[in-house]
């Protein structure tokens, strides 16, 4: 099983960041929460991608999801201390350029919506995990079967 380490900016991310978690573990993905901040706490920041670049390296199948509002430093500090996979998802939308604008070299994904930034890392995990995949598959089709029952509905009017 994969790991979607979901570091917070602050303790106010933890609504934001518990909807990401619960929408990994319905795609088969284990959830794991942390707290520190970019501009408070960098050395904290750094210590945990530090650990989840051995914990990668002994062979678990880690994307790391950063959540902060405001200034989202963090996203930026997350993805140059790595090679391993970062999702933005900022907790607020108020401010998403943040998220957006990167120098060279500073490279993560942002994506707006919880469940959009679990399904994403949970596709990254399905690269190597078989079993994360098929459930990503199975969520894709329920997508799709939604638009069609609503389809039907809309067309029954």
């Amino acid at each position: 099983m994969g790991t979607g380490l979901i570091l917070m900016g602050s303790k106010s991310d933890s609504g934001h960041a518990e909807k990401i978690g619960d929408a990994l573990k319905a795609l088969g993905v284990k959830a794991e929460y942390r707290v520190a901040s970019a501009h408070r706490t960098p050395e904290k920041v750094l210590e945990i991608v530090e650990a989840a670049d051995k914990r990668a390296a002994k062979g678990e199948k880690i994307v790391l999801i950063a959540v902060a509002g405001l200034s989202n430093a963090l996203s930026g500090v997350v993805a140059c201390a790595t090679a391993l996979p970062v999702v933005t998802c900022p907790p607020s939308q108020e401010d998403v350029m943040s998220s957006l604008r990167m120098p060279k070299g500073v490279a993560h994904v942002t994506v707006l919506g919880a469940e959009n930034a679990a399904l994403l890392a949970a596709k990254i995990i399905g690269l190597c995990e078989p079993a994360v995949a098929k459930k990503v598959r199975a969520a894709l089709a329920d997508y799709a079967k939604k638009v069609e029952e609503a389809d039907a509905e809309a067309r029954r009017r």
